[in-house]
């Protein structure tokens, strides 16, 4: 196959009639794909590999209010640990499937079936949207195959609805809420109120926070909930600033997120004398990107992944922003980290059987340029260390996308609930 362009199998939905199209091949140029080219597999050779493939799923939203937080990003980020694998597991080939699923369960439920059904799908390394992924879930259950979270932030996959086959990986609702609020509160600011989206994406970063605040003796002043991809914010802001609360936290994402974050500077929430601070249960670098540091200055966050924090991390994102021309997030991240961790798993297995990757998986500490000493607990969460970070003002940042100074590094084990705190039915209880 040339090098100039990878031929990768993308599934995507009919928008129009959300009726689901069969997978069909496409050629991608070399800015998307670069290194694309992939080894076949040797014959004769038996590696434990099922069908003589290792095929990893994405579902995706490619084109809704969550497409620049997950997206072609996150499918770069994949192909790019694919590539770097060497594009062969003991010479069987790994091949890569994508899907939009317009942040719909039903059409992400359908397509994972179908992928493990009939497409023979391995493993799903992300699905975006938390009632998506809570769907696939369950598909992933009955069929016995590893699934990776990544971008959706629900405590539910480590919690209640724990299983076997799943890890969620690069952050989760609590870790990020816990965090924050640990720095917030420590100011001084103790009561809050939650903007809060309509989904369960939002009731987890909710929850995650009443939990986080719970702890620390802070107050939920109040809360309101909005729909997904709101067209205006502005009621659901001046319900906030009314409140009087300390805080205004954004428990929404995507557009959502920069929506709600521009519109509370234009009512003066957050601004320099307001008597509010606006911060985000998640935010990511691509929405900083998009408001721009004159509106988002001054905010903290927390992240699991900064592009400029290490040279590691530095190095891997510069590659990965000459395909993209964007830095990526600590989801885009993640999904490269998991990928290679996965396939590594199926290497030192010999098999792409779930059970003994996830032993692997389980087993083998995670040391890459995305978590140190990471490890998947029994009860799927892979544990590592949390960031607080703070976005510069315009004056301070000094080259493109250098946008926050750090504020603390939250340990894993301080950052996510302990297990003694877990529902998880598959934690061993003394």
């Amino acid at each position: 196959m040339s090098a100039l362009s990878t031929h990768v199998p993308v599934c995507l939905a009919n928008r129009r009639s959300r009726s689901r199209l069969g997978c069909t091949t496409v050629a991608l140029v070399s800015a998307l794909w670069a290194q694309g080219s992939q080894a076949q597999a040797a014959p004769g050779t038996d590696t434990g590999i099922s069908d003589g493939v290792v095929r990893i799923g994405l579902l995706l939203d490619m084109s809704g209010p969550y497409a620049d937080i997950s997206g072609r990003g996150t499918v770069t980020a994949v192909q790019m640990a694919i590539d770097d694998f060497g594009g062969t597991v003991g010479g069987k080939k790994i091949d890569l499937v994508v899907a939009d699923t317009q942040l719909k369960a039903d059409i992400a439920s359908s397509k994972a079936r179908e992928w493990f059904d009939v497409q023979k799908v391995d493993t799903i390394q992300d699905v975006t949207g938390s009632a998506p992924s809570l769907a696939v879930l369950e598909v992933a259950r009955e069929k016995k195959k590893v699934i990776v979270f990544n971008g959706p932030a629900t405590e539910r996959f480590t919690m209640d609805l724990c299983s076997p086959v799943s890890v969620h990986y690069s952050y989760d609702s609590y870790a990020l809420a816990n965090s924050l609020v640990r720095s917030l509160m420590a100011a001084g600011q103790k009561n809050w109120f939650f903007v809060t989206v309509d989904n369960a994406g939002g009731y987890a970063l909710e929850q995650g926070a009443a939990s986080a605040l719970e702890g620390a003796s802070g107050k939920v002043a109040g809360k309101v909930r909005h729909p997904l991809n709101a067209p205006d914010m502005s009621s659901y802001v001046l319900q906030a600033k009314s409140s009087n609360a300390d805080v205004m936290l954004l428990a929404n994402a995507g557009s959502d997120t920069i929506n709600t974050i521009k519109t509370a500077r234009e009512f003066g929430v957050g601004t320099s004398g307001s008597k509010q601070t606006v911060a985000a249960a998640l935010l990511f670098i691509n929405d900083i990107h998009a408001i721009g540091l004159n509106v988002a200055q001054g905010m903290q966050l927390a992240e699991s992944f900064y592009w400029d924090a290490t040279p590691e991390t530095r190095a891997w994102s510069k590659r990965y922003f000459e395909k993209m021309k964007r830095m990526p997030n600590m989801g885009q991240a993640g999904s490269y980290s998991s990928t290679m961790h996965y396939l590594k798993a199926v290497k030192a297995a010999g098999t792409d059987e779930t059970a003994a990757v996830m032993r692997k998986m389980k087993e083998t500490p995670i040391n890459d340029f995305f978590a140190q000493n990471g490890r998947i607990r029994e009860d799927g969460l892979m544990v590592h260390d949390m960031y607080l970070y703070k976005v510069k003002a315009p004056k301070d940042s000094k080259y493109p996308w250098d946008y926050y100074t750090p504020v603390a590094t939250v340990p894993g084990a301080q950052a996510f609930r302990s297990l003694d705190q877990s529902t998880c039915p598959l934690v061993k209880r003394s």
